[in-house]
Formats: structure tokens, C-alpha cells, sequence
């Protein structure tokens, strides 16, 4: 008998989606100033959030059905997430060829590293925005730096590989730390990517000004190292540059200067349920409710096709009538 062809799931731009964030929680153990106030947020009732056999069901369902091949579980903190090893395992036992890679902050990972690669997760990304204690206790309010460092040497142990850092450059509080944030990640074997700050945040504070773009993070690094231009590897978010005489890559993520929304094949499920169609979406489908509702893999499959049906063309930041979602990205899922 011979497998049905699947149908790629594509929106009204022609564009494919293969790319599916799966926020596990909205919860965090940070308070980072550019995310969330010094309090904290209302963190949403266990009852709303998604359970492992609703995880499962769904990336079962993008996977089998929409031809999804890359999930990245997120938060919130992912490693907050109780059982999480075993989630990921029966994610990866979904499908052996499925690229499962993780999101973290980095503070619980020396702890759950192995763990994590022996379930089955391949690579993941951590963030880290500054290589200094006092100035990483300011930016996050928690004295957790040693901690984040022991997670990035426990994922390289554990043969995670590529181990990403993340760091969000912000004028005139990390923004001189872009060549030792480079520097660290070259003697690590760590790969470096940059990201401008995006308007995310739940206070509504972002500025542009205090914004770094990518011309100047090129410009910052141009001073001390030769750069190789590479290019955006499939659909990645990511420009990369060769540091001419090493074997390593820099990326830069330039979601406001240089968007990439034309080549977007990403799709987003909150901790909640919910289905968004673009990180700056204003609207979402409700996949949770279905799913108890009893709906079938067929029903579920149709509000997935229609919600990304209607997909705009971009995020529109830079357009004077931007409205910032109502949910911060600690609550979307990066």
C-alpha cells in the first residue's frame, strides 16, 4: 500500500511552511528588563496549558499531515517544564528523521543536558546577552551567569551540537560586548548569533533608538575581524559571515532592518494551544479547544491549512500603523 502524498502547508504568498515553535510555557525563571517587569507576569492557569499528549498530538499531526520537519520547543523557559526529557523523547520517536532543537536561557542546562540529548533532541540555542556577572544580574534581576555557563560546557559534553548563543544587543547597556561576545564564542566552539531587539515586550517600552541594527554589529566586528559573507541557509532567519582564518560562522538576525518575511516558513503554537501564523500575528486559532472539543486529525488539520491561508505578507514594524501583539514573546514562544 503506498503512502498518500502529503500536501506542504502553504500560505496565500506561496510561501511553505516547514517550521514549527512549540511554546511549552509561558513561565520564567528571568526577569530581563527588555521582557518582562521586575514582578513578573500573570502566568497562565495550568489548566489552559497544553498536555504532553496534546504536544505530541499536534506535532504528530504537523508533521504527518502539513509536512513539518524542524520543531523547536520554546517558552517561557522549556527546562521549567516537568518531564522534559520524556516529552521530547516521544516527540522524537514521532519520526527519526525530525529535527527537534530547544530554546533555553541556559540556567537549568548543566543539570538537564544529557538527558535531553539522550532523549533525542539534536541541538538548541541559549541566550546570553552579556559575559559580565553584575551587568547579567542587572539585565536579567537574577545572579545566574556561573549557572548559564556550566549549561553551554554541559550541552557541548553532551554532544548537542550546534550549541547557538543568542545575544540582544541593546544601546548602552550590552552594546560593547559585541567583539567579546564573539571572542568567547571562538574559543568555546559556541556558535554566535546577534538578534535586533524587537517590540515584544510586555512593558511596551521597546525603542527603536536604543535598537543596534546589523550594519552595526557588521561595522563593530568589521574593526577587529575579516568578514566572508555566507548567506541565509535555507529559510533561516540568520545572514551569516565567515571569520576569514577560522572554521566559525557569526549570523545576525535583522528582523527589523533587513526583514526576511518574504522567505518565512515558520509557524507558532503557544504553551496554550493557540496557533499563530506570524510572531507579530494580532489574531490566532484556537487549537486547544478543538482538540478537547473531540475534533478529529482531519478538523484539526483544516483550521491549521486556514489559519496560514490567511498569513500576511510581513510584520509591518516599520510601517506607521504597527500594532505590537497583545502577547508578549515570553508568552508566544521564540
Amino acid at each position: 500500500m503506498s503512502t498518500p502524498l502529503i500536501s506542504p502547508l502553504v500560505d496565500g504568498f506561496g510561501r511553505v511552511h516547514t517550521d514549527l515553535r512549540v511554546s511549552l510555557t509561558d513561565r520564567c525563571n528571568l526577569r530581563c528588563t527588555y521582557c518582562m517587569p521586575a514582578e513578573g507576569l500573570a502566568w497562565l492557569p495550568r489548566g489552559e496549558i497544553l498536555t504532553d499528549d496534546e504536544v505530541v498530538r499536534l506535532v504528530r499531526i504537523a508533521h504527518e499531515r502539513l509536512a513539518i520537519t524542524k520543531v523547536r520547543l520554546t517558552g517561557g523557559e522549556p527546562l521549567l517544564r516537568q518531564g522534559l526529557p520524556h516529552l521530547v523523547a516521544r516527540l522524537a520517536d514521532l519520526d527519526p528523521r525530525l529535527d527537534l532543537s530547544l530554546t533555553t536561557n541556559g540556567v537549568g542546562l548543566a543539570r538537564t543536558a544529557t538527558a535531553l540529548r539522550e532523549a533525542g533532541l539534536r541541538r538548541l540555542n541559549v541566550s546570553l546577552d552579556t559575559l559580565r556577572p553584575e551587568r547579567y544580574a542587572e539585565i536579567t534581576r537574577r545572579d545566574r551567569l556561573s549557572d548559564v555557563l556550566d549549561g553551554l560546557r554541559a550541552a557541548r559534553a553532551a554532544g548537542l551540537d550546534p550549541v547557538k548563543v543568542n545575544a540582544v544587543p541593546v544601546r548602552g547597556v550590552n552594546d560593547d560586548e559585541i567583539v567579546e561576545l564573539v571572542e568567547f564564542a571562538l574559543r568555546h566552539g559556541y556558535r554566535l548569533r546577534f538578534i535586533e531587539s524587537m517590540p515584544l515586550d510586555a512593558q511596551g517600552a521597546w525603542d527603536r533608538h536604543r535598537m543596534v541594527t546589523a550594519d552595526e554589529i557588521l561595522d563593530r566586528l568589521g574593526g577587529r575581524y575579516e568578514l566572508e559573507p555566507v548567506g541565509r541557509a535555507d529559510n533561516a532567519p540568520a545572514e551569516e559571515w565567515r571569520i576569514v582564518g577560522t572554521d566559525s560562522v557569526v549570523g545576525v538576525i535583522a528582523s527589523v532592518t533587513r526583514a526576511f518575511c518574504g522567505s518565512c516558513d515558520r509557524v507558532r503554537l503557544t504553551a496554550d494551544g493557540q496557533l499563530r501564523n506570524c510572531l507579530f500575528a494580532t489574531e490566532e486559532s484556537d487549537l486547544r479547544t478543538l482538540m478537547r472539543g473531540g475534533a478529529n486529525d482531519a478538523t484539526i488539520e483544516g483550521a491549521w491549512r486556514t489559519s496560514i491561508a490567511r498569513k500576511g505578507a510581513g510584520h509591518a514594524i516599520n510601517d506607521p500603523g504597527f500594532r505590537q501583539p497583545e502577547r508578549p514573546m515570553s508568552a508566544i514562544g521564540g
